[in-house]
């Protein structure tokens, strides 16, 4: 039988039949032998062409001029597939344009977020003199300084130090004064012993281990300014540290910026459970509860990286490597999607845990203008975006106090997971994030606001036009 791809058309406000091959007859997809590789391709194509169409939005004003398909049928038939978690993706990676790019990447985040694994549980188990205040009082650790220097040297080492330029939050200052000997042997040593597990996830490790002066270059040479064209880095190596310090939620953020567009993004979210109802519950509980019932080599218990590219019109999420195991691409890697719910009264709203990173008044007022009835839920980093993207949450907003600037490493990752998971992240006034400024987000419209749906954000566009004179940011 010839396969149609034709799409269906509407008239506004209908739902149109899903435009895959299987209409809704998931019953007949329910019977095919999960072997057969036409079957899976059926369900990946209607998938992602599902998303695509999420994906290439209209702007926020002329939304309801979209079709909306209901694909239902997609999704039963994409879960009935058994082992769907051992899908070949090989191919979808190596034929885009960023192939090698995000294949270093994924595995330079998942070293990272390994490295971070264990200087956390240093820093939680004992008291620990390693952890340092910036100028502006944030906390920066050894994992900090540790996780820049090891991408650094990874990246230069996968694609030629000359080709590789990088923006990152960490100097070397405090590592270079003279009474922070101890401090940097620590994050030598830290360095070392993560480069030495590099084998471990595909990657080649020095000969010999680094000495100081190359730890301090390789996070030195983090020196980008950013700018509207040529290639870069950014990376936030331990974003949300006063979450990392306290035992809770932080990522590893890393994404590729092309002519000051992000094109790639890769977070990783070492305490993101894979129950969404363990967010809501402090980590440190988390953790004794999962000591008690430790996970066995077929459980998922927490830890995700979580990757995207432009255009693919696809998100992928891969667990953490445990113990001794070896990365083996895909490492059961998984497609994640934004949340279907576009009711605000069943929709879940995530902000900032600290006041003065977001103003939660105000995010508390528009939550109850819109018709958000749950509660917030507060979360560190750019693990936000990760919610979103794995449809845990529908809506993300940070309005940040006067004088504040947002940074590229903060958001980049997190934008280019959300939107090819099919969701919506713009500034307050509906423009798209611009990332060819430099280190910080120029010309930021008042806030961030981060989507499943295009309708509902387009409510909370209008709630913060509507009372943002009376606010006080």
């Amino acid at each position: 039988m010839p396969i149609n791809f034709s799409l269906s058309t509407t008239t506004q406000g209908q739902q149109a039949p899903c435009p895959c091959i299987f209409g809704h007859r998931t019953s007949y997809f329910s019977k095919l032998p999960v072997s057969q590789n036409h079957v899976k391709f059926k369900a990946l194509f209607c998938l992602k062409h599902s998303n695509k169409r999420r994906h290439n939005k209209a702007p926020h004003n002329s939304i309801d001029s979209l079709p909306k398909f209901d694909t239902s049928c997609c999704y039963s038939a994409y879960s009935k597939m058994e082992g769907v978690r051992k899908l070949d993706i090989v191919g979808s990676v190596e034929s885009n344009e960023y192939s090698k790019e995000l294949d270093v990447a994924v595995r330079a985040v998942q070293m990272a977020c390994f490295l971070c694994q264990k200087v956390q549980e240093s820093l939680i188990s004992k008291s620990s003199s390693q952890v340092q205040s910036k100028d502006d009082n944030s906390p920066v650790t050894v994992a900090d300084w540790s996780v820049q220097a090891t991408v650094s040297w990874l990246l230069s080492q996968s694609f030629g130090s000359e080709n590789v330029s990088i923006v990152a939050e960490e100097d070397v200052v405090s590592l270079s004064k003279a009474d922070a000997a101890g401090l940097l042997k620590a994050v030598v040593n830290t360095v070392n012993d993560c480069l030495a597990e590099a084998p471990r996830f595909g990657l080649q490790g020095p000969a010999m281990a680094l000495g100081a002066s190359e730890v301090i270059e390789a996070i030195s040479r983090c020196n980008s300014s950013g700018g509207p064209t040529g290639r870069f880095w950014a990376l936030d190596p331990v974003d949300g540290t006063l979450g990392f310090v306290r035992g809770d939620q932080y990522a590893v953020a890393l994404a590729l910026i092309e002519n000051g567009e992000a094109v790639l993004g890769v977070l990783g979210c070492p305490n993101y459970p894979m129950r969404k109802e363990w967010l809501s519950y402090q980590h440190r509980y988390h953790r004794i509860i999962s000591k008690l019932t430790p996970p066995t080599s077929e459980s998922w218990d927490k830890g995700c990286v979580m990757y995207a590219w432009k255009g693919s019109g696809e998100a992928w999420m891969q667990p953490l490597i445990q113990g001794d195991k070896k990365l083996v691409w895909p490492n059961s890697a998984r497609p994640v999607q934004v949340s279907s719910i576009e009711n605000p009264a069943l929709a879940t709203f995530c902000e900032p845990v600290e006041k003065s990173n977001s103003s939660h008044s105000f995010t508390a007022g528009l939550a109850h203008s819109v018709g958000l009835r749950k509660q917030p839920l507060r979360v560190y980093s750019m693990v936000k975006y990760a919610t979103i993207a794995r449809g845990d949450a529908e809506v993300f907003m940070k309005f940040a106090r006067a004088g504040y600037k947002e940074k590229i490493w903060d958001h980049a990752a997190g934008v280019v997971i959300i939107e090819e998971a099919g969701g919506v992240v713009s500034d307050a006034g509906g423009q798209r994030l611009d990332f060819s400024k430099g280190i910080y987000l120029e010309g930021l419209d008042r806030g961030i606001i981060a989507c499943a749906g295009a309708r509902l954000h387009e409510k909370i566009i209008r709630a913060v036009d509507a009372s943002w004179s009376s606010s006080s940011l």
